[in-house]
């Protein structure tokens, strides 16, 4: 007899993750060969890298990619910088959310499912942006300017007011 533990890990039914089920489809038709673990959480390798794809259901279903990364011990260890680059990030990039947890980088994208939504085409530019992110994020730590500019917000408050309406 076989060794119940050594049973690959087998989706669930269609019917009881619905988004779940699609995202993992469309994982597999890009030809990746993603992990279930016990959360419901989907891993993938993509460009050498370990992504995730966490799923909510219900009345408006939420997908989430992610990545996190430890911070290399030759970036500035100073928090204050490496939180205001991840700043920047979401601040300026679309979809985008950056942050630092624990000596870790956490990249995600996250989208609201809509019935007839191209889950495919999204999980492509979701793992790219987070890998995107992840590039300029360093390319900040280590004092490039990624945007073209000066990288400074413009500063308000001192008879100064913003022109796009009230914030």
């Amino acid at each position: 007899m076989t060794d119940p533990t050594n049973l690959p890990s087998f989706p669930p039914p269609a019917d009881e993750h619905p988004l779940r089920g699609v995202v993992l489809d469309a994982l597999q038709d890009e030809g990746f060969r993603p992990d279930i673990d016990d959360d419901g959480d989907m891993s993938f390798k993509v460009e050498g890298q370990q992504m995730f794809v966490h799923t909510t259901e219900g009345e408006l279903p939420v997908m989430r990619v992610f990545g996190q990364w430890q911070i290399a011990e030759n970036l500035p260890d100073d928090l204050l910088t490496q939180y205001r680059a991840a700043n920047d990030l979401s601040l300026r990039l679309n979809i985008v959310k950056a942050g630092i947890n624990a000596g870790t980088l956490v990249v995600t994208c996250e989208h609201i499912i809509m019935p007839n939504a191209d889950v495919r085409q999204l999980l492509q530019l979701s793992y790219q942006l987070v890998l995107t992110a992840v590039q300029m994020w360093h390319q900040l730590m280590l004092g490039e300017d990624v945007f073209g500019d000066t990288g400074q917000a413009p500063v308000f408050g001192q008879g100064q007011a913003p022109t796009d309406g009230p914030v």
